[in-house]
């Protein structure tokens, strides 16, 4: 595991020093590194690695996010999940917007091994003044999933999204999130909801804890359709 933990170190450093570069010019976010506790179909002690960046204009904003877990016992990978994000949204007023979105995942231990959604839909922010904000959406889209070997059965199929973004701002030091999605399509249902609290340790250095459950309605023979991991770490604010 130390081997992971200098690696991840070197790609937190990485990714925080291009983020602030010209090429992300314009655009805010942050990067975090935490160790984790899976649970589910693997069990495991892991380092995860987050990226999240948004760039907001007057008329569109775009958000990108990256993520990868991954954790080895006895020289041995037992955990090796990546993830990638974007969505663009173009304001109609104040409160109502139109987005697309394109997610897509890898994860050689979990219920599924690899698969992506592009979707399309409206959100509308239910709450606008701090100290709470919430952003709820809906929408359509088009999702590919492929079980993990021996089978590796992949089915492409419409299905429907829904999400909430809800932040509060404890004060001006601690702040907590609270984001669920629902991608619902007829071969299986997918739910996550992730829970955090996020506090300032000094400059734009943070420490943050969350909690994550996923869960699938079908999965393979063999998989158990919850997982969850618990994170614990540190966040660098770029702005």
């Amino acid at each position: 595991m130390r081997h992971l933990t200098a690696s991840a170190i070197l790609a937190l450093s990485l990714m925080a020093g291009t983020a602030q570069g010209q090429v992300f010019d314009g655009w805010v976010g942050e990067a975090s590194l935490a160790g984790s506790k899976t649970t589910g179909n693997t069990d495991t002690t892991d380092i995860g690695l987050a990226l999240k960046l948004d760039k907001v204009g007057d008329v569109w904003t775009h958000k990108f996010t990256a993520a990868a877990d991954f954790g080895d016992a006895n020289g041995e990978t037992n955990k090796q999940r990546y993830a990638l994000g974007y969505q663009i949204d173009r304001h109609i007023n104040d409160r109502t917007y139109v987005y697309g979105n394109a997610d897509y995942f890898k994860d050689d231990f979990g219920a599924f091994q690899e698969g992506y959604f592009l979707g399309a839909g409206l959100g509308y922010k239910v709450l606008v003044d701090e100290p709470i904000t919430w952003n709820l959406e809906a929408g359509l889209g088009y999702r590919n999933q492929t079980e993990q070997e021996p089978s590796a059965l992949s089915v492409d199929e419409l299905a429907g999204r829904l999400f909430s973004d809800f932040d509060w701002t404890l004060n001006d030091n601690v702040s907590a999130y609270n984001d669920t999605e629902v991608i619902f399509a007829e071969s299986n249902t997918t739910i996550w909801n992730e829970i955090g609290l996020t506090a300032q340790i000094a400059g734009n250095l943070a420490a943050r804890t969350s909690f994550r459950v996923d869960h699938n309605t079908n999965v393979a023979a063999g998989l158990v359709k919850t997982d969850t991991i618990t994170r614990v770490g540190i966040v660098y604010t770029m702005d």
